[in-house]
């Protein structure tokens, strides 16, 4: 009842829509006015590196056109031996100390030189308020234009942070040699996707989940004071508890909520607020794109693209479909496999010889 009571102001744009059922689209129109109006739900400034109060800066950083800092980490071969120079984007809860992992023999046989940074917000990256998956593009070009990896690079994407690869496909094609992306996260309102199946699929998510979603779309600036509510339905993906049907996925949590890893990176990613890296990834990656990937022009690069079809995640069916409609992605599902493909033995050397093949 105190939902209806609300005054009926729709802030952002949108409404009802396959996966957000009309008395769903109601409450968050009326949630979203009520408190502009009243609470005025504005998140934390953010602890920013390097300033007053905020953590010290310890990574190798550089400045970027607009000010904000950078924060990267260089792994394989020597930058000015590599036959293949790569610019790696973190999924989320990562970091810029984030790889394929792949083993230091075929790294080297290969001549692979990666640069892996934490994108903005995470870790000792500045926040960057105007965050979208343009930005996320544009900033991977500046680090490898900084770093001076040539005209071309090639760009790897892990779950989340593949946004960033979508983006660089659509903004600055012309700079990548070939991307990769492994379990790579999808909006459930890309245009693309068929309404009924985007629905079906959406509904089979914890409820916690599909809420978060919502709010990150259509309410992204109640987004924040959403996530702090006890007493409301949030994300299981945050706290942690999702339910993964993936053996290999479900041990290696357990272990790292065990011996305290789970705990350390959220910590290490968050460290400047969890609004600027947890919640701005979810407003960014589950907001409304400026593109559909489904209607991207092939590419001039190779385009590489890793699902397990046991991702708990990710869903395997809407990936299925996506590459379908991109007859230039090269799709490989890997059977019996969850969605830390990092994790996958030999994975990471696959990876790399399949897109630099």
């Amino acid at each position: 009842m105190w939902v209806t009571s609300m005054p009926q102001v729709w802030d952002e744009e949108g409404g009802a829509d396959a996966v957000t059922p009309a008395p769903a689209a109601a409450m968050l129109s009326s949630l979203s006015g009520w408190l502009s109006r009243t609470v005025q739900p504005q998140p934390p400034a953010p602890r920013v590196c390097g300033t007053e109060g905020g953590p010290p800066v310890t990574a190798t950083r550089l400045r970027l056109r607009d000010g904000r800092h950078l924060a990267y980490c260089e792994t394989g071969v020597p930058k000015d031996k590599a036959r293949f120079r790569v610019v790696f984007s973190h999924g989320f809860t990562g970091s810029r100390e984030d790889t394929v992992r792949p083993s230091q023999e075929v790294a080297e046989e290969l001549g692979v030189y990666m640069a892996g940074f934490d994108r903005a917000g995470y870790g000792q990256s500045d926040p960057n308020p105007k965050r979208s998956v343009k930005s996320a593009a544009l900033d991977v070009e500046e680090l490898a234009d900084a770093l001076g990896l040539g005209p071309k690079f090639y760009l790897i994407g892990m779950s989340l942070g593949c946004h960033a690869v979508w983006g660089a496909l659509k903004y600055i094609p012309d700079r990548i040699a070939g991307a990769a992306m492994m379990a790579p996260v999808v909006n459930y309102w890309w245009p693309g996707f068929p309404a009924d199946l985007a629905a079906e699929v959406y509904a089979k998510q914890e409820v916690g989940d599909q809420w978060a979603l919502r709010v990150s779309h259509h309410a992204p600036g109640i987004l924040h004071w959403w996530m702090e509510q006890s007493w409301l339905p949030t994300s299981t993906v945050v706290a942690g508890t999702t339910p993964l049907p993936n053996k290999l996925d479900a041990e290696m949590r357990s272990k790292m909520m065990a011996d305290g890893t789970f705990q350390q990176r959220k910590e290490q990613a968050t460290q400047q607020g969890i609004h600027e890296s947890y919640y701005r990834d979810m407003m960014v990656m589950f907001g409304k794109w400026e593109f559909d990937p489904m209607s991207l022009p092939q590419p001039a690069c190779p385009v590489h693209l890793w699902q397990g079809d046991e991702d708990g995640l990710v869903p395997v069916v809407l990936q299925r479909y996506l590459a379908s409609r991109l007859s230039w992605v090269n799709y490989h599902e890997l059977p019996g496999t969850g969605h830390f493909l990092s994790s996958v033995p030999g994975l990471g050397d696959t990876v790399l010889r399949t897109l630099f093949g």
